[in-house]
């Protein structure tokens, strides 16, 4: 029986290693083609690799927790059936469309996408022959330094030899080999504390030691959980945020959607949420107001041309994620609520593709949804703002005619907009609320589907 290679997946342009993390058969087990043969992780989402022919197991070349850069051979399957070609194997590859975030620079070891890379730029650099440690670490190089137990006083003495010094996986693993093996020397006493001087911005906060008779349930966070934690400080660390507050009278749009969700559904086989009627309120304003589209490079800010809309996602395992609609600026309201139904469903699933979480330009969280009035969001890196909606709730509000004044019973809903002070300054981000009201207030009841 011939032996085909499986091999470690293409999951976009941005990512060029995932982490092992379940195989779902041993050696020796039957494999169906496109059956799931292992879990994979990147710093964006979980995947599952299907085998790519009907076959046996036949020899696993990683282990579970192992990091694998893509294209390497994983494991090898014994089949009956005609070897596929390659332009015929299982590829998660999307293609994908410019992406005026892509501006960093990349090395052949290390290829990050802007919003999966932790700049410390606080951080010292290295002495000594050699190109200087930058401070720019990866999520992987941040997460070998936890596992191996190397602080961050230690990880700035590692010499880089990406990118602008950057550490890479190789430079960090080397390091590592050496510093089992002895041929390393720990930084005196009075370096790292003049260091961790330097890094009060990055310092975490140490709770003092619990009582003996104190009863406490200790839970490890899982990877993604991690993952959002070291994405949210670094968010509040890079961005100084602030958050405007609206309220909007959504009466016309309730009534619209209650009126034709019945023939819709029927028509498009699709429900049709707030969701998709929020995010073309804010496509169009987006258009109205670039600056809250871009993000910032330095003292350069970096204008999108494309309109890609993050929506917040909330996981069964109670974690968040945030699919991204591509183009939404091009789709019409159909195209919006079949993308959002399919990524939502898609997220819950664990089914979305690696591709499916990048290059956001702006991001909708629906707060709503789990009953609250309103909140203020963290701004998802390295975009520059997050617009949060409320629970819309009925409530007796004064109404403004021509006739005078009356009090009427309407459905009325909280928008925040948070937003880095960077390069938004409150009024700029005040209009862009107040537009986005606009967009909601006037919905026109009488709007065919």
């Amino acid at each position: 029986m011939p032996l085909v290679d499986l091999i470690m997946p293409k999951m976009g342009e941005s990512i060029m290693e995932a982490t092992i993390l379940k195989w779902l058969k041993k050696p020796g087990d039957p494999v169906q083609q496109d059956e799931p043969v292992l879990e994979i992780a990147t710093d964006k989402v979980d995947s599952e690799v299907p085998s790519t022919v009907t076959g046996e197991l036949a020899e696993i070349l990683y282990e579970e927790n192992q990091v694998v850069p893509v294209g390497a051979v994983i494991a090898r399957i014994k089949t009956e059936q005609e070897i596929p070609t390659a332009s015929e194997t299982y590829d998660f590859h999307v293609e994908e469309t410019p992406q005026a975030e892509q501006v960093q620079a990349t090395t052949a070891e290390e290829t990050l996408s802007d919003s999966s890379a932790y700049n410390l730029s606080t951080a010292a650099p290295a002495t000594g022959s050699g190109k200087a440690n930058s401070g720019f670490y990866s999520p992987l190089v941040l997460m070998i330094a936890k596992n191996e137990g190397i602080p961050l006083t230690e990880l700035e003495q590692i010499k880089g030899t990406g990118a602008d010094g950057r550490v890479t996986k190789k430079d960090i693993l080397e390091y590592v080999a050496r510093r089992k093996a002895g041929q390393t020397q720990a930084q005196p006493a009075s370096v790292r504390e003049s260091s961790a001087s330097r890094q009060e911005s990055v310092s975490i906060w140490q709770p003092a030691e619990k009582p003996q008779d104190q009863r406490v349930e200790i839970i490890e966070m899982d990877r993604m959980r991690k993952l959002i934690a070291e994405h949210m400080v670094r968010s509040k660390q890079t961005s100084p945020h602030v958050t405007s507050f609206a309220e909007a009278d959504v009466t016309n749009l309730v009534q619209w959607r209650e009126k034709i969700k019945k023939e819709f559904e029927k028509r498009e086989g699709e429900k049709i949420t707030f969701t998709p009627l929020f995010i073309e309120a804010i496509v169009k304003c987006l258009k109205r107001f670039p600056l809250l589209n871009s993000s910032v490079e330095g003292d350069k800010i970096i204008i999108k041309k494309d309109i890609h809309i993050g929506m917040a996602t909330a996981l069964p395992n109670g974690n968040l994620i945030v699919p991204v609609i591509k183009h939404a600026d091009t789709l019409n309201l159909v195209g919006l609520v079949k993308q959002v139904n399919y990524l939502a469903q898609a997220a819950r699933n664990n089914k979305l593709r690696p591709d499916d979480t990048q290059g956001g330009t702006f991001t909708l969280t629906n707060l709503g949804t789990f009953g609250s009035l309103m909140g203020t969001p963290i701004i998802n890196q390295p975009q520059v703002a997050i617009l949060a909606t409320g629970q819309i709730k009925k409530r007796p509000v004064v109404i403004e005619t021509p006739q005078g004044d009356t009090i009427g019973i309407r459905h009325m809903m909280f928008l925040s907009l948070s937003y880095d002070h960077r390069i938004i300054d409150g009024m700029l981000g005040a209009t862009f609320l107040s537009a986005v009201v606009h967009e909601l207030e006037s919905f026109d009841p009488n709007r065919e589907i």
